[in-house]
C-alpha cells in the first residue's frame, strides 16, 4: 500500500475511494479512465434525427415506457425563456411513483440544457407519453430526494458518475411532478 500524502487527497479518484485514512492503493492514485462518449457533432446528429423521425411518424414513434433498468424515452414541452415560444426535447426518463425523473445532462457537454434553462424561468410544462400528453411542474432535486434518485440512475447507467465528472457543474436531476388538478395527480400512479 502507498501512502498518500494530505496534499492529494483533494483529487477527486482519491477523494471518492473511500479511504480517508491516507492510505491508497497505486490503482487509486492513476486518474480513473472516463467512460467512451461518441464526438459532439454526432451526438447532435443522433438527437436531431430522433426528432426528425418522432415528427415524421407523427408522435407514433420515439417514445417509449421505462422498464425494468432501461429508462423510457418523454417529449417534455416547456416555454422559450426569452421567446416565450414552446421548445420541445425528447429526454431519458424513469417513474418514480407519479412523478417523472430525467437528468439535465446535455449530452454530458459543458453547458446546461435549454430545456432546462427554460423550464427553471417557466416550472409549468408538458410531456408526451406514450400513454399521451400530462401537464407537469419540474423542480431540481435536493437532499436525500436527489440522492436517492441519482442512485436509481446510476442502477440504469453504470457509467454515470463517469459521464458527471466530464461536467464540471453539478448536472441536476429534475422531477416533474403532475400538476395540481390533473388526473395523474389525484390518482397518485
Amino acid at each position: 500500500m502507498v501512502r498518500c500524502p494530505p496534499a492529494c487527497r483533494w483529487l477527486p479518484f482519491v477523494r471518492d475511494s473511500g479511504r480517508y485514512d491516507g492510505g491508497v492503493t497505486e490503482s487509486d492514485l492513476r486518474p480513473a479512465k472516463k467512460p467512451w462518449l461518441p464526438p459532439r457533432w454526432f451526438i447532435r446528429l443522433f438527437w436531431s434525427a430522433h426528432r426528425g423521425v418522432f415528427r415524421r411518424s407523427g408522435g407514433r414513434v420515439g417514445l417509449s415506457r421505462p422498464r425494468g433498468n432501461r429508462y423510457g424515452m418523454l417529449r417534455l414541452t416547456t416555454v422559450g425563456r426569452r421567446t416565450g415560444q414552446q421548445r420541445s426535447v425528447i429526454l431519458g426518463y424513469f417513474e418514480d411513483g407519479a412523478n417523472l425523473v430525467s437528468l439535465a445532462m446535455n449530452g454530458w457537454g459543458e453547458p446546461e440544457p435549454a430545456w432546462w434553462l427554460n423550464l427553471q424561468a417557466h416550472p409549468d410544462a408538458t410531456v408526451d407519453l406514450v400513454d399521451g400528453p400530462r401537464p407537469v411542474r419540474g423542480h431540481a432535486a435536493t437532499g436525500d430526494e436527489r440522492s436517492r434518485l441519482w442512485a436509481r440512475w446510476r442502477e440504469i447507467d453504470k457509467n454515470l458518475d463517469g459521464y458527471a465528472a466530464r461536467r464540471s457543474s453539478e448536472t441536476a436531476v429534475v422531477v416533474l411532478v403532475p400538476r395540481p388538478g390533473t388526473s395523474e395527480a389525484s390518482r397518485g400512479t
